[in-house]
């Protein structure tokens, strides 16, 4: 038989890392091309993965839950026809006792060259992702004066099988590259939290796998004032402070609860802080009456012409704000920090903040200067739905101009929004709330919100801010100014 691996492709655009979060096959199952064999999240979508061959799931290699390197092998597929004896001797993921090691996947390549098959995001690019190399166990061994036992290198979708010969002295064929060190997904996540590279840990578990113990014992090595040496201790990952702290003991469950900081919540964070503190931020508030608005919304809700849309109070004010940068272009712009440019966009791609069980995202609608109400709601009650169901695609993320957040749904009057990076501005919009107000000379119940601008001062001042700001303000005061000011 032939044993094909699938690696975990870039869904993203330069993204290093996904979690599987549910398996849609298990070993035995057969499969087809194209065939979706599994759900990934990266930093910023939900994504399915399909599988680019036929032939019958050998081994899943990795659990729902764990986060995985961009490159590394996820599924082995077998792809070539199988002897009865072969069947028999096939052993499962789950099964360690010694069997014939399946042949290399680079048997198939030639057959496989000639096919290019093209995934989202995965692209027709044979190259893979170059990894630094590992070291051997007996090294690090040799440098703490203990002995270690001898790793029999392994092609990855066989390590098992090489694990079990050795547990039960029988000899195990060499075959080139280094063998996947065996430790279970929590075990993985505590290494690469401590910066440790499990391919340089002396195991001591049954079978040759790694425990926690082993992690911490290596960790607390790798910082010893002795280990003095550069090859003694594995290199620490690059990743964001957030995600450093391991995962707390029971004995403290009942007094904190540590969260994984990864995904979209991840990017998330690094985000906000490289914004925060890149683009000087300037917020401007203002409050008014949009009685008037609420009175159009009603009336757009009963107008035949529009019957199936979803009609409420953020499309109108999408709206105003598109009518309000056509009467301010300056606004619609980007800052090149490597060119020092002012970067003006002809074009509105207007983000919404979602929030989701994933986290915050802000999708997209592109090119919404050119859309119609009927187009505009068309899109926003798309790209909510897509986001509840956590299928908003990378591309749906990217390119943004100007964002809204509708804070009001939570009964929040108003806030200071950061602005999602590369965007010029972002307008919170607070709750509209039925208050005593003065109209006509005559203080009466009116519906009175409040707009929060925050914008990025290298490219909007405070004249330019404000009239922007008084713009939109203007357009849901007197709602017919979308069509006098269009």
């Amino acid at each position: 038989m032939t044993i094909r691996e699938f690696k975990m492709p870039d869904v993203g655009e330069g993204l290093t890392e996904a979690e599987i979060l549910k398996w849609f096959v298990q070993p035995g199952d057969t499969v087809t091309d194209g065939q979706v064999v599994c759900e990934v999240e990266t930093a910023k979508a939900a994504v399915e993965l399909p599988i680019p061959f036929d032939g019958v799931v050998h081994a899943l290699l990795f659990e729902e839950g764990t986060t995985v390197d961009v490159g590394q092998v996820i599924i082995s597929v077998q792809t070539g026809p199988a002897s009865e004896e072969a069947a028999a001797a096939e052993v499962p993921a789950t099964v360690t006792a010694p069997a014939a090691a399946p042949a290399p996947a680079q048997a198939e390549e030639p057959a496989a060259a000639a096919r290019q098959p093209v995934l989202v995001g995965y692209g027709v690019s044979q190259a893979s992702t170059k990894r630094r190399p590992r070291k051997a166990a007996g090294d690090v061994a040799a440098q703490n004066g203990t002995a270690a036992p001898a790793v029999v290198p392994a092609q990855p979708a066989a390590a098992q099988l090489v694990a079990a010969a050795a547990q039960n002295g029988t000899a195990a064929p060499a075959a080139a590259g280094a063998a996947r060190a065996l430790a279970k997904p929590p075990v993985r996540k505590l290494a690469k939290d401590l910066g440790i590279d499990l391919a340089t840990v002396v195991p001591t578990g049954d079978g040759g796998v790694v425990t926690r113990e082993d992690v911490h014992a290596a960790a607390a090595a790798a910082i010893a004032p002795q280990v003095a040496a550069p090859a003694a201790a594995a290199p620490a990952p690059v990743q964001a402070p957030a995600e450093v702290a391991p995962q707390a003991a029971p004995a403290q469950a009942g007094r904190e609860t540590r969260i994984p900081v990864k995904g979209v919540r991840k990017v998330t964070a690094q985000a906000m802080v490289g914004s925060a503190f890149t683009a000087p931020h300037v917020t401007e508030f203002i409050t008014f009456d949009v009685t008037r608005t609420m009175k159009l919304v009603q009336e757009l809700k009963e107008d035949p012409d529009l019957a199936g849309l979803r009609i409420n109070p953020l499309l109108l004010i999408a709206k105003a704000v598109l009518v309000a940068i056509r009467r301010n272009p300056d606004v619609n712009a980007s800052w090149d920090e490597a060119a020092q440019e002012i970067v003006l966009k002809h074009y509105v791609n207007l983000g919404i903040a979602a929030a989701t069980p994933r986290g915050l995202i802000v999708p997209n609608i592109k090119d919404a200067h050119a859309k119609t109400l009927r187009e505009l709601s068309e899109s926003l009650s798309d790209l909510v739905a897509t986001a509840r169901d956590g299928k908003t695609s990378p591309a749906d993320m990217q390119n943004g101009t100007l964002t809204l957040t509708n804070v009001g749904v939570f009964g929040v009057d108003t806030g200071t929004p950061i602005l999602n990076p590369g965007e010029s501005a972002i307008l919170a919009v607070g709750a509209i709330k039925l208050q005593p107000w003065v109209h006509k000379g005559k203080v009466k119940p009116r519906q009175v919100t409040t707009l929060a601008l925050s914008f990025d001062h290298r490219l909007i001042d405070g004249e330019l801010g404000s009239r922007f700001l008084a713009d939109i303000a203007a357009v849901l005061e007197h709602p017919r100014r979308l069509v006098t000011w269009a």
